[in-house]
């Protein structure tokens, strides 16, 4: 121990000495640079005046010499001594310092966090083996909508599977698991989980091993087979406290025993992949058998493709088995199969907006590189003697240019630093947010690539806005320099069109964006414009699974009208209704037919169907166009009646009164209503033809209740808790939404795509205003004199301000010229983004530029007033 205490202390005596070294070296370095400088003011030429200061100095000077520059002095000794000189200068500049690292944060740390999510759900293989080989076989011949329009029969599937020579196999889960709920009970509070069914090889074919347990096997696979589960790493963790001897034992889903098969490993979220905005707790095995191809288009289909095997020649081979398939199979359901790769499936359509993401937050950081090259210009200026010293002393100009971009590359690391705690922050927070339907969002985060990524960034960053700063010191004098050059003018005037042009880029770069957000903000006011066709608020949503207790349909029927009798019972509810799928959630169609009516083949209209009880369109607001609504007396022994849209109306009887025709459905159906619109499948999209059944006369499995209030939805959910309680008290009832939670995920893509670029086009104009501000501010302190003299001939303070004020215009004026012709060519690549407005809307282009340039002219008023105010007197003496 007493060993180590010496070893210690003689290394920090080392230590302290070298320090003391150090600052000794540094003071007279300080001091040479001042005798220096006097001797050259005093006419020496620079060699004399150097060797002058040194004797001044009485040898006190190591024989080294402090300031020898680079001449034979070891790159890395040269490299630290320019990083040792960078924070020595910094420190005495701080605020600048900080000013500059700040605006750099922000730069790069937005580069960073959007680069995290284009690589995230473009670029970064998916969590499977070998991904790149897996393709999504689409159904592409079922008219009308929805999932059915695009998803495949089990037969079809069974048929692919045996015929094919390019795949080393296929897979597939039930694209319309969401309807249906599990309420898990005996563990707790009841809790209602949502999962997917998959076929048996869905995991071997992704690749995908249970973190514990297996995947399914035969006996679970068959219909009416075992009951299994594989729970979710979350739900594991969660619900089970990540306890390992789960696998083999049962728990309870919707009345019924099952055995807890597997854990999914943390890396696989099949939600995130499959369902974006959803939340998947179980897996379970979906049978491929006779029974559920009655059910028609159910299944999502996955391949993987064998070695050497292309997209492309897979296509070609399943169009020759499809054609075979229909030759041989006539009374088959129309089909076909698009295949993509499963990348592109997933998140292609995401692609374009998140590119035009990544170029906006590049382009925010250009203007921030630009406004710092202003600022490193004016900061320059006033080092003009530090530096004209340091070439006396023997500096060449190679030397101070690196020092300079030293300095600027030392500052964005710093900037790059804090971006990435800031990424940091954002990709959780992004990561975190289940009510955006992006794919893959979930799996966001700051990887080894982003950080990569960073670095270039930091780097690149630093010599680009350091590389102006630095070239023009180029052309100082150094007996200039030295002089009394209080005015500074004319140095300043020869390369004020640098700082002029930089600006003019600030402002061209931020009226391109502000154009691209102004488009985005009006399409999406556009959007919300839109009328849903009900009404959204004041109206809460309930996912109720009666389970296996009510397996008939009449025992069914009973407990959703004692449930919304219940509910309905509750101060402050206005009405209540059930229905199996909501608008904006689950789309799936059915054939219909007028009665009497033949179609061309392949020409049978679709509609989509609506499960719902007499409470439901009342509970909506959905407007009643004609006849009546569903009612008591509509049951199972009466005759079977339908609700239809106005589209379907229009188009099953063009010119007829649609009330009291017949409707070949599931059989006939005579049609007792008309009502309006609503837009099921998305905002965007016309309303097709919708139907509504009575929940009496079609069979439904897990139902949303939904709640319309006088009052808040969220002030009336203990209360509504309570009533569902008393009907069933094994019913989960703590997870509710509200039907504007429901609209706002459907507009979620297009809401974040145009709040990010909004916030980008903000942080822009601001940095171009305080780059105005600066080039301006700038030009009052170099014409001080100037102004002096034309207040002492007469000229008036207003027409001093204007003057000022012209020049900002200029300068705005360029800028947003260059930056419309940019801004008409990205308003073009924006054009499939946009909704309801066109690319050149001049509503849009008017507004964005009336903005930016009141902006600038607000930005350099403030540099006009002071200058206005200049003592004349005051601006001679100084001169």
């Amino acid at each position: 121990m007493t060993r180590l205490r010496v070893a210690l202390a003689r290394w920090y005596a080392q230590f302290a000495k070298k320090r003391l070294d150090r600052d000794f070296d540094e003071e007279l370095a300080t001091h040479l640079d001042l005798l220096t400088e006097e001797n050259l003011k005093r006419g020496l030429p620079a060699e004399q005046a150097r060797q002058a200061a040194l004797a001044k100095l009485g040898g006190m000077v190591p024989a080294k010499e402090l300031h020898r520059e680079t001449r034979g002095m070891p790159a890395l000794d040269s490299f630290l001594q320019d990083i040792r000189y960078t924070f020595r200068t910094l420190r005495r500049d701080a605020g600048f310092c900080a000013v500059a690292v700040l605006i750099l944060g922000l730069g790069i740390g937005a580069n960073t966090a959007i680069f995290s999510v284009v690589h995230a759900l473009l670029f970064r293989p998916l969590p499977f083996r070998d991904p790149a080989r897996l393709a999504w076989i689409a159904n592409t011949e079922a008219p009308g909508g929805g999932l059915s329009a695009v998803t495949s029969r089990v037969a079809n599937f069974q048929d692919w599977q045996r015929l094919n020579q390019s795949f080393e196999g296929l897979t597939a889960y039930f694209a319309f698991s969401d309807y249906g709920s599990y309420t898990l009970i005996g563990i707790g509070e009841p809790e209602r989980l949502s999962g997917f069914s998959v076929a048996q090889n869905f995991f071997d074919l992704l690749g995908v091993q249970p973190r514990i347990g297996r995947g399914f096997v035969d006996e679970e696979c068959k219909w009416n087979g075992r009951k299994a589960a594989i729970l979710s790493h979350s739900l594991w963790e969660r619900r089970f406290g990540a306890d390992s001897g789960i696998v083999g034992r049962s728990i309870t889903l919707n009345d019924q025993s099952t055995v807890v098969v597997g854990v999914l490993p943390q890396s696989f979220d099949f939600a995130s992949v499959f369902s974006p905005g959803a939340r998947v707790d179980v897996l379970l095995p979906f049978p491929i058998a006779p029974e559920t191809d009655r059910w028609g288009n159910t299944l999502a289909v996955i391949g993987r493709l064998k070695p050497g095997v292309t997209v492309e020649k897979a296509q070609a081979e399943f169009d020759l088995i499809n054609q075979q398939l229909r030759q041989a199979h006539p009374e088959r359901w129309t089909f076909g199969a698009k295949l993509t790769g499963l990348q592109e499936q997933i998140s292609g359509r995401f692609r374009r907006g998140l590119l035009v993401l990544l170029a906006a937050v590049g382009v925010v950081l250009l203007i921030a590189c630009a406004n710092l090259s202003n600022l490193l210009l004016a900061r320059a200026a006033s080092r003009r003697k530090e530096i004209a010293v340091r070439t006396a002393l023997g500096a060449g100009l190679s030397r101070l240019i690196r020092q300079m971009l030293t300095e600027s590359t030392v500052i964005s690391g710093c900037g790059a630093a804090l971006g990435l705690l800031l990424a940091f922050a954002a990709t959780r927070a992004l990561a975190g947010a289940r009510a955006i339907s992006i794919p893959l969002l979930q799996t966001v985060q700051v990887d080894g690539t982003a950080l990569l990524f960073t670095l270039i960034v930091a780097v690149s960053t630093g010599l680009l806005f350091g590389i102006v700063p630095a070239l023009q010191i180029s052309g100082w004098d150094v007996h200039d320099a030295l002089k009394d050059s209080s005015r500074g003018s004319s140095d300043g005037k020869r390369r004020t069109w640098i700082r002029g042009a930089l600006v003019v880029a600030e402002v061209a770069l931020a009226c391109v964006l502000l154009v691209g957000a102004g488009l985005l903000l009006r399409s999406f006011q556009r959007l919300l414009d839109v009328d849903p066709g009900f009404q959204p608020s004041r109206a809460a949503v309930w996912r109720i699974e009666p389970g296996q207790r009510y397996s008939t349909r009449a025992r069914r029927t009973t407990f959703y009208t004692e449930l919304v009798g219940a509910v309905e019972a509750v101060p402050g509810v206005e009405s209540a209704g059930v229905t199996d799928a909501l608008p904006l959630s689950r789309n799936r169609s059915w054939g219909v037919w007028a009665k009497g009516v033949t179609y061309p083949p392949g020409q049978n209209p679709i509609a989509f169907p609506r499960i719902v009880d007499p409470g439901y369109v009342k509970t909506m607001r959905i407007p009643l166009r004609a006849g009546r609504d569903f009612t008591a007396h509509d049951t199972a022994e009466s005759e079977k009646v339908v609700l239809i849209n106005e589209t379907m109306a229009r188009r099953l009887w063009p010119g007829q009164d649609p009330l009291g025709q017949i409707a070949l459905i599931d059989g006939e159906r005579r049609v007792v209503g008309v009502v309006g619109n609503v837009r099921h499948s998305s905002l965007e999209q016309e309303a097709g033809l919708e139907m509504y059944l009575p929940v009496t006369q079609s069979g439904t499995g897990s139902v949303e209740l939904v709640v319309r209030t006088k009052l808040p939805p969220e002030s009336l959910a203990s209360s509504v808790r309570a009533a569902l309680k008393s009907i069933d008290p094994n019913l989960p009832t703590s997870d509710f939404q509200t039907l504007e939670q429901l609209v706002d995920r459907a507009v979620s893509p297009r809401r974040f795509l145009m709040l990010l670029l909004g916030g980008f086009a903000l942080l822009a104009l601001v940095l171009a205003s305080l780059g105005i501000y600066g080039v301006v501010s700038y030009s009052v302190n170099q014409r001080t004199q100037e102004i002096g003299i034309r207040m002492a001939l007469g000229a008036s303070t207003s027409a001093v301000r204007l003057s000022v004020i012209r020049e900002t215009v200029g300068l705005a004026a360029a800028g947003i010229l260059l930056g419309m012709v940019g801004a008409w060519g990205v308003a073009r690549l924006l054009g499939s983004l946009l909704f309801g407005i066109p690319p050149t809307d001049p509503v849009t282009f008017g507004a964005m530029m009336v903005l930016l340039a009141s902006v600038a002219v607000m930005a350099g008023y403030l540099p006009a007033r002071r200058a206005s105010r200049i003592d004349p007197m005051s601006a001679l003496r100084a001169g």
